[in-house]
């Protein structure tokens, strides 16, 4: 049988091009290499596309070629310069490893829709939607789940911190990670802020700081044929939760701690799942998603946030959410090939 070509897309121009790196090293370590030809195309954080040996560290060092995805159906495949002219090595598929900004908002999404390749994850639309957490509130609350309270503050708008009641946090409405997000007490500390928030994006959310449990789930699966993985808790010793920015993220976080299975009732747990799972039907999502929700005391689940390719890393929480439920890394790969098709 002959292998099925995919390219790895990884790296970007997002704050998330190192934890993007990781993500693609770990799909690349458990890849079967009987069923895969991988062909590994790292971006660069200027935006220049390579085609190069293994995604690593220090990739951009080794030897790279240049190499384009082609938009042209007629030209279908990897276009990659040889001695002054494009080969094309026609693919099978595309696994766009890539978080943040032009991974998860439907920007890399549209090209390979051009392209008319299948690709892993999620369409247009439900990127577009799951990246924009004020649009995914609104759509989601319209399907009848429980959101928090929130306001948004566009580029040039002013805002009267009198009128908040804190605590709030303010986040960027169109960022991966938490990057940008501030947890604000006071009203004197709205301002600056804000500001933060808007190195990252021109829109910015400000939302209740909703007191409960962090949870989250993974899952994967296409239309009503829906996996939940297990539900991990993040546990806090002070502040909040900041994921892929630690010094050294593989050693652990320096106030919070993953617990899988999360350390709740059977009922909660079902709860949270099924929750989970109708939080990706109403906003489209297809292939994987991992969905962070807040459980508060009296049993209500509340939507956080959607990932639509969250990380893939040794240390990240849906590989480890999904092997808590019995499948293994190289397992939920194989998953997520037969999905894309």
């Amino acid at each position: 049988m002959s292998k099925l070509k995919i390219a790895i897309i990884f790296g970007g121009c997002s704050e998330e091009h190192p934890v993007s790196v990781k993500s693609a090293g770990e799909v690349a370590k458990n890849l079967d290499l009987e069923k895969y030809e991988p062909f590994y195309i790292g971006i660069t954080k200027d935006g220049v596309w390579q085609l190069c040996h293994y995604p690593e560290a220090n990739w951009e060092k080794g030897s790279c070629r240049p190499a384009i995805l082609s938009p042209d159906r007629s030209v279908q495949g990897l276009l990659v310069l040889e001695q002054g002219q494009y080969q094309r090595i026609p693919l099978d598929l595309v696994f766009p490893v890539l978080h943040g900004k032009f991974g998860e908002d439907g920007a890399i999404q549209g090209l390979l829709e051009l392209s008319g390749i299948p690709y892993v994850g999620c369409d247009i639309p439900s990127s577009a939607l799951c990246m924009d957490k004020s649009l995914a509130y609104i759509v989601a609350g319209k399907a009848g789940i429980a959101t928090p309270k929130f306001r948004t503050v566009t580029a040039k708008e002013t805002i009267d911190a009198e009128r908040l009641a804190y605590p709030v946090y303010v986040k960027p409405a169109r960022s991966g990670s938490s990057f940008g997000v501030t947890k604000v007490c006071r009203q004197e500390e709205l301002l600056s802020a804000v500001e933060i928030a808007r190195q990252y994006d021109s829109k910015v959310l400000i939302e209740e700081a909703v007191v409960g449990s962090e949870v989250g789930c993974a899952i994967f699966g296409n239309d009503l044929d829906l996996m939940a993985g297990e539900v991990d808790q993040i546990c806090l010793s002070h502040g909040f939760f900041r994921i892929h920015q630690e010094n050294e993220p593989e050693k652990g976080s320096e106030n919070s701690t993953l617990i899988v299975p999360a350390d709740i009732s059977p009922e909660a747990r079902s709860r949270v799942q099924e929750t989970a799972k109708a939080i990706y039907r109403a906003l489209g999502c297809r292939g994987l998603a991992r969905v962070d929700m807040f459980l508060k005391e009296d049993g209500t689940v509340i939507l956080n946030e959607v990932n639509t390719l969250p990380g893939m890393t040794s240390y990240s929480r849906f590989p480890r959410m999904m092997a808590a439920a019995g499948l293994p890394f190289a397992e939920v790969i194989d998953r997520l090939v037969s999905l894309a098709f």
